[in-house]
């Protein structure tokens, strides 16, 4: 090949290779313009932001990406899920609520995923991808396949914590992920200049990470620049802050008026148009062929998906959790066995599944060379070198990673060392782990656990003593579990973390002392399922976690006296066994909730409801709740004892519905 035939070459791949971004520009551009057309004609329900004029960065940063790297998307999000791969047709639908979307209709525009193609959600909460990108990276790190990530944000994200702790944690780990910006100068309605003092290149340096910055309208600069940073990353680099400049044409959302910004300065972005810097580098004709054939995809997605029908009303519950594989009740343990502790059951639990399945690993804060605030994962770090991690005091973060690694195929078991600190990172279990695999339409796998523990009655006061579950069994989509007793913890937290569906394990930490029965190593308990674990016939008691032990001191004692009490461990909060709460009811006409949790509005409400509703007419007295009363946990003692149900009062509350 002479020299001039080799320039001439690669100048034909260069010119190739910018006619297939402005395709996938153009694919962005048309499919948005549509969008707004069929959402002004009432055509698309619901919430929509569009991207047009930011179409460069979404295609030059998803260039260099294969099928197995990783992308997360923002409520804006349309232009990065395709530019990853992901069909118009089907986002068309899906934007319109219909059964065959991308989402199945349960996602709508804000929330686009799909995890078979790398693209791990499009996100309804301004910076929540952020640490979900962290927990994608985190996987591809465990399995060592070169594999990057790539997290889209706004300029507006930055203000968020999210945005630091995930960064940060990145930062801490050397995570292969790409934090990128595409500043588009405005936080909805306020101006970039309005929301921040310190620009991107100095949070970098904070953070000790690297920054770029590019023209974001300028397609070949982004794909150029990001060809070299994924190959960095690919090479074992670490995290990257990239910033792109841009400009989004529309309002914030569809039907914004837009009084925020002069008409003067919209006019001018659009001088810079991502399609019109790429097409004065291209052939006019091809340009327009491309134009021509990618108006005939757009309009042919939107006759499909306007043929489609919605979701029958008989899927309404469908996706919310993934199918559980039925595990049997396991045999009563044997009187000779050997004693340990629920501490133990902690960590043997852990060890075995470690153990077990290579895509487990531990994350939380001081579990790995610090063994836990408790000492229950001591040695484990050394036992499995890199699957468990200390994190920063990050809770977001934590949980973020953990919704992100899940995604992505991994089993993670993350710590929150108190309950207490989950208001901490509540929007990673309320809006991302809850609820992702509906949004999904089921293509979002959340395998993962969150262990944390609670307990009053020792002066640890009220930001480290409540008992929250009431808070988390609101939420569909969360599974909740609360131990009794070692072998039950050791059933229980296996059994968690075997699960296809996001867990919250909550231990007692005034029972990690209490000695137990040893289970044997394959012992498994059943998720959303009570146990009865006293029969009686005079009056029925249900709790969970320590007050178990409290309730099975006050039955005894009243058995001298005549009552039989029949106990109730509901182990599992959500989803509740309904069937053996109503069954014992069914025998004994009474029933009593005892709980650690402040009376009102909680778990013993419901089960009150559920009595006097499908249980009414095996009633012979009145439901009663035994718990703390509505006031925050006291630190002095005396006022504790005081607000703290003990098996004392919850032998007088049987009495007294027994003689009814």
């Amino acid at each position: 090949m002479t020299q001039a035939s080799h320039h001439t070459g690669a100048g034909s791949a260069q010119t190739d290779r910018l006619l297939e971004m402005y395709r996938r520009m153009r694919r962005i551009r048309r499919f948005e313009e549509r969008a707004s057309d069929l959402y002004r004609a009432t055509e698309i329900p619901g919430f929509l932001h569009l991207s047009i004029g930011q179409e460069a960065s979404a295609v030059g940063a998803c260039w260099p990406l294969g099928p197995r790297d990783g992308i997360t998307s923002t409520h804006r999000g349309h232009g990065h899920v395709l530019a990853k791969g992901l069909d118009s047709a089907s986002m068309m639908a899906e934007l319109m609520g219909k059964e065959a979307g991308t989402c199945h209709g349960r996602g709508g525009s804000m929330h686009i995923a799909d995890p078979g193609l790398g693209i791990y959600g499009a996100n309804g909460i301004v910076g929540a991808g952020l640490p979900i990108a962290a927990g994608v990276a985190t996987a591809a790190k465990l399995r060592a396949a070169g594999d990057v990530v790539v997290a889209f944000f706004g300029d507006g994200a930055v203000a968020q914590g999210m945005f630091h702790e995930a960064v940060n944690l990145a930062a801490v780990w050397d995570l292969p992920v790409v934090f990128l910006c595409e500043n588009n100068h405005y936080s909805e309605f306020s101006p970039e200049a309005e929301q921040h003092r310190a620009p991107l290149s100095a949070r970098a340096a904070g953070y000790g990470v690297e920054y770029q910055h590019v023209d974001g309208n300028d397609v070949l600069a982004v794909a150029q620049t990001m060809t070299g940073i994924v190959a960095r990353l690919r090479a074992g680099g670490g995290p990257v802050l990239l910033e792109a400049e841009t400009y989004r044409w529309h309002g914030h959302y569809e039907g914004d008026p837009e009084r925020y910004r002069p008409a003067e300065e919209v006019a001018a972005a659009k001088e810079r148009d991502p399609l019109l810097v790429a097409r004065r580098q291209l052939d006019a004709a091809a340009a327009d062929a491309v134009d021509e054939e990618i108006d005939k995809e757009i309009e042919a997605a939107v006759d499909w998906a306007r043929s489609l029908p919605e979701p029958a009303p008989e899927t309404l519950h469908d996706h919310v959790s993934a199918p559980r594989l039925p595990v049997p009740e396991p045999a009563p343990l044997p009187a000779d066995a050997e004693i340990f502790r629920s501490m133990d059951a902690v960590r043997l639990a852990l060890e075995h599944e470690l153990a077990a399945d290579p895509a487990v690993f531990v994350a939380g804060i001081d579990v790995g060379a610090g063994g836990n605030v408790f000492g229950l994962t001591r040695g484990l770090a050394q036992a499995f070198p890199g699957r468990v991690r200390d994190t920063p005091i990050s809770e977001s973060a934590v949980v973020g990673t953990a919704v992100g690694a899940a995604m992505a195929g991994m089993k993670p078991v993350v710590e929150i060392m108190y309950m207490d600190f989950i208001g901490v990172c509540l929007d990673m279990l309320l809006n991302q782990a809850a609820k992702l695999r509906f949004m999904t339409g089921g293509r979002a796998s959340m395998p993962l656990v969150v262990r944390t523990q609670f307990g009053a009655g020792r002066s640890s006061g009220s930001q480290h003593s409540q008992s929250l579950e009431a808070i988390l069994a609101h939420i569909p989509g969360l599974t909740v579990v609360m131990p009794s007793d070692p072998a039950d913890t050791y059933g229980l937290l296996r059994a968690a973390i075997q699960d296809p569906n996001p867990v919250v394990f909550v231990e007692n930490r005034l029972q990690y002392g209490l000695k137990g029965p040893r289970p044997p190593a394959d012992h498994l308990i059943p998720l959303g399922r009570a146990k009865v674990v006293r029969e009686g016939t005079d009056v029925t008691l249900v709790s969970w976690s320590r007050m178990v032990q409290d309730a099975l001191a006050a039955a005894e004692s009243l058995a001298g006296e005549g009552i039989s009490v029949e106990v109730i461990d509901l182990r599992t909060i959500t989803p509740l066994d309904r069937e053996t709460v109503l069954a014992s009811l069914a025998k004994t006409n009474r029933l009593v909730i005892a709980h650690e949790a402040v009376r009102d509005f909680g778990v013993g409400a419901e089960l009150a409801a559920l009595a006097v509703d499908e249980g009414f007419w095996h009633l012979d007295a009145p439901v009663t709740r035994v718990a703390p009363p509505p006031v925050p946990a006291p630190y002095t003692p005396s006022l504790e004892r005081v607000w703290l149900p003990s098996r004392d009062t919850i032998a007088q509350t049987l009495r007294r519905i027994a003689a009814v």
